[in-house]
């Protein structure tokens, strides 16, 4: 038994190390964007048209930016976004993470973006979700499609 206990003690040390790296390193799963808000009219959209029962209830959707519209493939597309970091500490909501659907693209949007070329521009209720920012214009996220 005592010629085992080194090789216990190594394995112990392997699966404490695991679990540190696991829960106490900062890893992303996601893709890195920034994400600006828009406030209604939400309808007509891309994706859509003026068929107000196709957007959630929630109102927890966003209008994809270029680097995701992939030519209206994205329509319906879901998201796990978080926010990550704003120009001003404070900003985001540590622990926050939303699911939205893509119901337009930021080209068609019948409202302004508070800020261009972002990744997406999301509902007042999702942007304020995330983020408590009503001087912010945009906000930098994580975000991922599920």
């Amino acid at each position: 038994m005592s010629s085992t206990w080194p090789i216990l003690q190594r394995l112990s040390l392997i699966m404490i190390t695991f679990f540190l790296q696991q829960f106490f390193t900062n890893t992303s799963h996601g893709d890195v964007g920034t994400a600006a808000r828009y406030s209604p009219p939400y309808s007509p959209t891309a994706c859509y048209g003026s068929d107000p029962s196709q957007l959630p209830s929630s109102n927890l959707f966003a209008a994809a930016g270029d680097g995701i519209w992939d030519n209206g493939a994205s329509c319906g597309r879901q998201y796990l976004v978080r926010c990550i970091s704003a120009s001003q500490p404070g900003t985001c909501v540590q622990g926050q993470t939303i699911q939205i659907r893509i119901i337009d693209s930021v080209g068609s949007a019948p409202s302004l973006p508070s800020s261009n070329g972002t990744t997406m521009v999301l509902s007042t209720t999702a942007f304020q979700t995330i983020a408590n920012a009503s001087v912010v214009a945009f906000i930098n996220i994580e975000f991922q499609q599920v």
